[in-house]
């Protein structure tokens, strides 16, 4: 598909953030798995219910556009899930393993930021509120789970990895 305009990167942009939140939806019953602690294992609970309405409001942008998802993988997700997945490989203290599927997740949640935000700054120019207002909402739920991350590593998990067993 050749991009001949902004409209055109917004639907390549939108069809990346399909494809990522689909990965993420496979990927957190993994990471909640692996958690061992339950404040942790909530928080990927959470936000894997996040997530399914973060897809749904991507569904109701392609409706009001009249377009559908390209079918484009989501290259960069599909790395970070990579790497959140070997974390789950490692053999590693519980808390030790906790802090690194914290660091994990929150490189996926950086990079849904600014893919959000983006695709939010092109909805605005293009002149579409709705898909603005829409990607707004769930760039804002990212940054709130990217802060509770760093509260649930701050809280205890961080000090726990610190001190060898």
């Amino acid at each position: 598909m050749k991009l001949r305009s902004l409209s055109d990167l917004f639907i390549v942009e939108l069809s990346d953030l399909m494809s990522a939140e689909n990965q993420l939806i496979k990927a957190l019953p993994k990471m909640a798995k692996g958690a061992s602690s339950p404040d942790l294992r909530k928080a990927f609970e959470d936000h894997l219910e996040q997530t399914k309405g973060h897809v749904q409001r991507l569904q109701t942008i392609f409706e009001e556009l009249g377009e559908s998802p390209k079918r484009k993988k989501c290259k960069a997700m599909e790395g970070l899930i990579e790497e959140g997945e070997e974390m789950l490989g490692e053999n590693a203290e519980p808390a030790v393993k906790d802090a690194g599927l914290i660091g994990a997740a929150q490189r996926v949640e950086h990079y849904e930021i600014a893919a959000y935000g983006t695709a939010a700054t092109y909805a605005r120019h293009l002149g579409d509120t709705v898909a603005e207002q829409l990607l707004r909402q769930t760039l804002a739920e990212e940054g709130e789970t990217d802060k509770l991350l760093t509260s649930i590593a701050e809280s205890s998990i961080n000090f726990r990895a610190e001190v060898p067993v």
